[in-house]
């Protein structure tokens, strides 16, 4: 089964040495994963200075620069990997270093098999 982990921290708590340990300690976490047929792929984001969200209300598209929610941590990075259970995936997202200082929120991914398409209803 697929799961993303999806990292959030408040981006103010990582002193720059300390960020680029968690990058080097991440890294390896994927190239033992990646070794193991476990990760899918896995990246770091960008700040959020350099988010931009879009929503559609009313038939309007709105941009707006920013991450969508106002809060303490925002999504910092993520991985998809493919593990038998969840338990598996909760033993990787505790070693991740981010799940120190922040969180790491686990969620199964549907594959787009299970998801009917317009095709199929014609």
């Amino acid at each position: 089964m697929n799961y993303m982990l999806l990292i959030y921290s408040a981006e103010n708590d990582w002193a720059e040495d300390e960020r680029q340990q968690c990058m080097i300690e991440s890294r390896g976490i994927c190239e033992e994963l990646e070794q193991a047929g476990k990760l899918v792929t896995a990246s770091p984001l960008h700040s959020i200075n350099s988010a931009t969200s879009v929503r559609v209300r009313e038939g309007k598209c709105q941009v707006t620069d920013g991450p969508f929610a106002e809060t303490t941590e925002q999504l910092g990075g993520y991985y998809i990997i493919d593990v038998d259970h969840l338990d598996e995936a909760i033993a990787i997202a505790s070693r991740l270093p981010p799940a120190k200082k922040g969180t790491v929120e686990i969620r199964p991914l549907f594959s787009l098999s299970e998801i009917p398409s317009e095709r199929s209803n014609r």
